[in-house]
């Protein structure tokens, strides 16, 4: 290998003004249809190859994309002249699909969660750093202008100190065969409090029910433990009336929550608080509280999932690490281990063990390295 960019010793520039991202897609699935279509829609992507299993999704990929070459087997996928691989394919899969794509010589967009423990995750980046392929994992909020105009907000202060978190995700089903509802939607939790906090997960406690089928936990409660020192509520459900998307933050300065079901006000920021006077003695004063404005950022909306796929192609383009890299994937990962060993253990508090080098989040989740200007701009 030449280099990690397509093209090998080509300039950046070169390669931009001259060469297309050759693509292929494992999967069409519940998200690969998505996938799919914006990777066929860009203009500097051709989707050369889709692989499949089922024979109706097969079908479907004949009537709806005629160009696209099609495979049941991953493996032919594989063999073709493509630069890079998107994997959409079920939870227990994506370890063994992307070891044999990096072992190809393809760089890997990956569905969440990157594997199904840590050493595999571990793994993956061992071996993505190794084959010098760009790794990416498809933690798509962090690509939402208004997870990332909270992750702004959080990180210039304006809230103030964070004292506590607490998000909801809930809807009645999806029900997964090899996952419970942890591994299914709390990753979206945990990938979005990492970025906007700019912090990771240490500690885990969790529990929950099996109302459905004995053996799957269909609703949860974790509690995560950040290393700025911030805890964080999360409720993760397939049993719920209601589809909720909410994450609230409570500052010493003000509060926000974000609300991605909301199309108008996904973003609300309260000039809300308690004022604690100072003296020494809590029997002598009273908390004055304070109820403030609502205000609502203006946020300018893209679809998050195609800024993913343009930044995946970017990274590919450029060999610039993704804003959701191997080793965000990874920790990831992690914590949903730890939340899996303390729901084994009735609710313990569990480390989050994580392999290699302690990642500089700050400094890794700059928006800069995703060329995007700021949410709130026109």
């Amino acid at each position: 290998m030449t280099g990690r960019g397509i093209g090998g010793n080509v300039s950046c520039s070169e390669q931009i003004g001259s060469l297309n991202v050759k693509v292929g897609v494992v999967g069409c699935g519940y998200w690969g249809p998505h996938l799919i279509r914006n990777l066929f829609d860009m203009v500097d992507v051709e989707l050369v190859v889709v692989a499949e299993q089922r024979d109706e999704r097969l079908q479907y990929l004949r009537r709806s994309y005629p160009t696209v070459r099609l495979f049941a087997d991953y493996r032919q996928l594989l063999e073709c002249d493509i630069d890079a691989v998107v994997i959409a394919t079920p939870i227990q899969t994506h370890f063994e699909l992307a070891r044999e794509a990096l072992l190809a010589g393809k760089h890997i967009l990956v569905e969440k969660p990157l594997a199904t423990n840590v050493a595999e995750a571990a793994e993956l980046v061992r071996l993505a750093a190794a084959e010098d392929r760009i790794l990416m994992v498809g933690h798509t909020f962090l690509y939402n202008p208004a997870v990332r105009e909270l992750r702004r907000l959080v990180q210039e202060g304006e809230l103030g100190r964070i004292y506590y978190g607490d998000s909801a995700r809930l809807n009645l089903g999806l029900f997964q065969r090899h996952a419970n509802v942890v591994w299914d939607l709390a990753p979206h939790d945990i990938s979005i409090l990492t970025y906007v906090l700019g912090q990771r997960p240490v500690e885990v406690s969790a529990r929950g029910s099996t109302c459905v089928r004995p053996d799957v936990h269909d609703v949860c409660y974790l509690q995560l433990m950040f290393s700025g020192g911030t805890s964080v509520n999360v409720h993760v459900s397939w049993l719920d009336p209601d589809k909720v998307r909410r994450l609230t933050l409570v500052g010493d300065r003000r509060m926000a929550v974000y609300n991605d079901v909301s199309t108008v006000d996904r973003l609300r920021i309260y000039d809300s608080g308690i004022e604690c006077p100072n003296v020494d003695n809590y029997g002598e004063f009273e908390l004055a509280y304070r109820h403030g404005g609502i205000s609502i950022p203006y946020i300018a909306w893209r679809e998050p999932l195609r800024m993913e796929c343009e930044h995946f192609v970017h990274c590919v383009r450029t060999g610039e690490e993704p804003l959701s890299d191997g080793q965000q994937g990874l920790v990831v990962v992690a914590a949903l281990e730890a939340a899996s060993r303390s729901l084994a253990n009735g609710g313990t508090r569990e480390q989050v063990e994580i392999a290699g080098p302690e990642p500089g989040w700050t400094a890794g989740y700059s928006d800069r390295r995703l060329g995007l200007v700021s949410a709130t701009a026109s």
